[in-house]
């Protein structure tokens, strides 16, 4: 790609943007020597590199890679075995961790699973195999291939994406980091720890270094204090000395370091310390020459791991780059182009990266599908170029590997070469005039141009003879349409709008100026022309009116026609904007209006399942209070007709069955209330024909009533229903489903009772056969007879019976046989279709009373028998 072009459509400020993104100055380097590449292969495969690593940032935040640096000299030293520093092994060790860090970060699932350093995330072939990173082969997408996922499939809660190999192949070598740290504490400082050797020359220091304090002090406090000219302990070249007054220097022994300045004061190193003073000084050699083995022992464990700190050092300045060009494309809000090879351009919602985010206009622009030219036309500022350079821009950043700012799918292709006439290039030194610039431009276009490239022209023909100009432009566009060149130009050449609507393959657009407040609006507008606007904008300006008129006077009548056409055109397209705009004002509204009405019938939805919970919940109290009241009922019955039936036995007999029978009508008449409107259990649905089935329960709306499906529905849409012994024929709008238990009440999806009328039969019955055992006692003046156990008979039978009157024998005998203190009954229900057994058993297992029940062995009747035990 030649560099004016990158120049004159501002590459270069982008790739500076893309530079502050990298942490290390490595990626910074690959970030300015970024170039658009042309081979469809390598721009694919960089392009679903940003969109991985776009997609990492966006589910677990940024990663630095600020410790990687230059590490050149430092693994050219270890290769012929130097010894490196502190200051750059602690270098090595911090660019370890941080080769941890992102391992860590490029491994993990969204940051919940890291990887321990070290381990591989898979069973891959040794890193010397690998020879460091290796990318796996991108697929090469077309303009259909969906390309928004980055992620790859999982292995073991790792992601396997187009960036796994490079963060699977940083090592961080655990082992050497650690010992780095365990014996180098800061740039100037070796642990004691670092060597057993080390350890034992800094204690034997120590130790000396008291001993020569100790006699130093004796002798400033008390031997030669009267000699000192401050009592003090200082250091001259490495040796403890005293500060004596220079006419005493005779009374202190010692050897003379150094004088002050004055010359009254000598620093003498007394002859008692001259020993332990050369002991320190060996013993500081010493400790020299074992740090220096310490880093020469740390370097060459290092020197160990070359290679995979070469291919840490390469893959972390690779990372760099790629998320570098993810965090560009976060800033930007940019999407992955689709690239194909048809050289066409779609470019959906276009923001050109340079502009404000905030005043950007997006703009729409398609190429080399239905047409292979676009001429821009409109007043000046009005956004042609921006246009032109956001086409080119785009290109480029595209063809780099870089997302670009426009909407999703948005379609690019590759170019072999992009060539643009933009700007003026007039030259003084080369007499060249604004004229002169373009063509020369234009000639060394001509001569390198082909099918393949993306022509990009400004103010095509100006700076010369009008006439000849647009003669001149229309040639050259001519030039580039027979030869299916991609081409986008500017002008305001009326003469080239023409060309364009009468020529098939080449498109007119505009850039929308608002003559009103003088203001470009920079949309772009495919397939209408735009106006220059002169006239108007001179008159807004102030340009007295006889001007214009006598400037309009000199146009000819075809430019008139023409311009009074665009003008049509103009308002045309402002009113059907206007109108679109007000359909999608509407549009926006009605759809707030539907997600509203939604919402309120899900929250009314929600109400009624509340409720319907809520009434589940009582019936479920109101049954086991029933039966709680009926048992209790019972035994009361049964302990006064074992004392004998007492006058006071009865008359407590008489109270609890008031109190009964007070109970029941109050939930009867709760029944009654709840039929005037929807009965329990019923299924508020209106029916259609093919609902419906022959010995389904349904309930008759109008007449509060619960049958069965006798008929079908007729032509009249009448459907023969079985109340009790009445057959009646009623609408099927008059029917809704009645869901119900084996007794006849209303339960719901689950079988659970509904409604207060749950489980009344059941326990209701129980309760009036007490209530007219009593009546019959009272009345009769006897006791009542409860223990006429002896004549239940230990099985019932109930074959030939329907569902309904078997349920109710069923529930009358075992009443019978808990009174008569049976353990264990028989019922006989016969094997047939089974609803009969069905009906029994769901009888069964909803009373409390009932311990177990079972189907009979062989011998006892197989199936067609349940053995029942019953609760003492």
């Amino acid at each position: 790609m030649n560099e004016k072009v990158l120049r004159i459509v501002e590459y270069d400020k982008i790739i500076a943007r893309l530079e502050e993104h990298a942490d290390s100055q490595p990626g910074k380097k690959l970030c300015r020597e970024l170039l658009p590449m042309d081979s469809l292969f390598d721009i694919e495969h960089a392009q679903e590199q940003t969109e991985s690593a776009l997609s990492h940032l966006f589910r677990k935040g940024s990663v630095s890679f600020g410790h990687n640096r230059d590490f050149g000299y430092m693994f050219g030293a270890l290769s012929v075995g130097s010894t490196l520093s502190m200051a750059e092994l602690l270098q090595l060790a911090a660019f370890l961790d941080n080769v941890g860090r992102v391992r860590n970060y490029g491994l993990s699932k969204d940051g919940e699973k890291s990887i321990p350093p070290g381990r591989p995330a898979r069973n891959t072939r040794s890193r010397k195999e690998k020879g460091g990173a290796s990318a796996p082969a991108p697929s090469v997408s077309g303009a259909g291939q969906d390309s928004a996922s980055a992620a790859g499939p999982e292995e073991d809660g790792v992601e396997t994406d187009v960036l796994f190999d490079l963060f699977d192949c940083l090592y961080p070598v655990p082992s050497l980091s650690a010992e780095i740290r365990r014996c180098i504490i800061t740039e100037d400082q070796v642990s004691d720890d670092a060597s057993p050797a080390l350890r034992k020359l800094r204690r034997e220091m120590q130790a000396t270094g008291d001993k020569v304090h100790q006699q130093l002090a004796r002798m400033v406090n008390s031997t030669y204090s009267a000699y000192l000219q401050d009592a003090v302990i200082t250091m001259r070249g490495d040796r403890y000395c005293i500060p004596v007054k220079a006419e005493y220097k005779s009374q202190v022994p010692g050897l003379i370091h150094d004088q002050s300045s004055s010359g009254s004061t000598l620093f003498i190193e007394p002859a008692a310390i001259v020993t332990l003073n050369n002991q320190l000084r060996e013993l500081a050699l010493q400790e020299k020459k074992e740090i220096e083995k310490i880093l020469a022992a740390l370097s060459a464990e290092a020197g160990d791991h070359l290679m995979e700190l070469r291919d840490d050092a390469k893959n972390m300045t690779e990372l760099d780059f790629i998320f570098a060009r993810a965090g560009l494309a976060m800033d930007q809000n940019a999407t992955r182009p689709v690239f194909n090879d048809r050289y066409t351009i779609n470019i959906r919602r276009g923001r050109h990266p340079l502009i404000d985010p905030k005043k950007v206009v997006p703009i729409d622009i398609e190429l080399g599908d239905t047409y292979d030219m676009v001429i821009i036309t409109g007043p000046n500022t009005g956004g042609k170029t921006v246009t032109l350079k956001t086409v080119g821009l785009f290109e480029l950043m595209g063809m780099a590997g870089l997302h670009i700012p426009a909407g999703d799918r948005s379609e690019l292709s590759l170019f072999r070469e992009v060539f643009a006439d933009i700007g003026d290039e007039q030259s003084i030194e080369q007499s060249l005039s604004t004229f002169s610039s373009h063509m020369k431009t234009i000639v060394d276009i001509f001569r390198r141009v082909d099918r393949q490239c993306l022509c990009l022209f400004d103010e095509l023909g100006a700076g010369t003879d009008p006439t000849e100009g647009a003669a001149l432009a229309i040639s050259i566009l001519n030039f580039c349409h027979v030869r299916h060149i991609r081409t986008l130009a500017t002008t305001h050449y009326a003469e080239l709008k023409a060309y364009a609507m009468r020529t098939e393959g080449i498109v007119n657009a505009s850039c929308e100026f608002n003559v009103e407040t003088l203001q470009p609006t920079y949309h772009l507008m495919i397939g209408i022309p735009g106006k220059s606007n002169a006239f108007a904008i001179s008159q807004k300006l102030g340009l007295p009116n006889y001007i214009i008129e006598t400037a309009k006077e000199q146009l000819s009548q075809d430019a008139k026609n023409f311009e009074d056409l665009l003008a049509d055109l103009e308002q045309a397209r402002q009113k059907i904007r206007s109108e679109q705009e007000e359909s999608d004002r509407l549009r926006a509204e009605l759809e707030k209006e539907k997600k509203r009405l939604l919402d309120r019938e899900r929250q009314f939805e929600k109400r009624r399942e509340e409720l319907l919970l809520k009434a589940n919940e009582d019936a479920r109290n109101i049954l086991e209070k029933a039966k709680e009241e009926a048992d209790r009922a019972i035994s009361d019955l049964r302990k006064a007709a074992q004392a004998g039936g007492k006058t006071g036995d009865l008359s407590a007999m008489e109270r609890t069955r008031t109190s009964l029978r007070n109970k029941v009508n109050e939930k009867n008449a709760g029944m009654k209330a709840q039929n005037t409107t929807a009965a329990p259990g019923t299924v508020q649905k209106k029916l259609r024909a093919q609902d419906i089935r022959i010995g389904d329960r349904v309930r008759v709306i109008s007449m509060g009533l619960t049958g069965t499906v006798s008929a079908l529905p007729d032509k009249k849409g009448k459907v023969g229903v079985r109340c009790g012994i009445l057959q009646s024929k009623v609408d099927l709008a008059d029917l809704r489903l009645f869901a119900e238990d084996a007794f006849g009440n209303p339960v719901d999806a689950f079988g659970n009772p509904v409604g207060a009328s749950a489980g009344g039969q059941s326990s209701g019955s129980a309760i009036k056969r007490a209530f007219r055992d009593a009546d019959k006692a009272a009345a009769s003046g006897k006791k009542m007879d409860l223990s006429r156990g002896a004549s239940v008979s230990p099985e019932l039978n109930l074959l030939g019976l329907t569902t309904d009157d078997a349920i109710y024998k069923l529930d009358k005998y075992l009443d019978e046989a808990r009174v008569s203190h049976l353990q264990s009954v028989r019922v006989v229900h016969g094997k047939g279709t089974g609803a009969l057994r069905a009906a029994v058993h769901n009888y069964l297992r909803r009373q409390k009373w009932i311990k177990s029940y079972r189907l009979g062995d062989f011998g006892e009747g197989d199936a067609g028998v349940t053995i029942v035990t019953l609760r003492d």
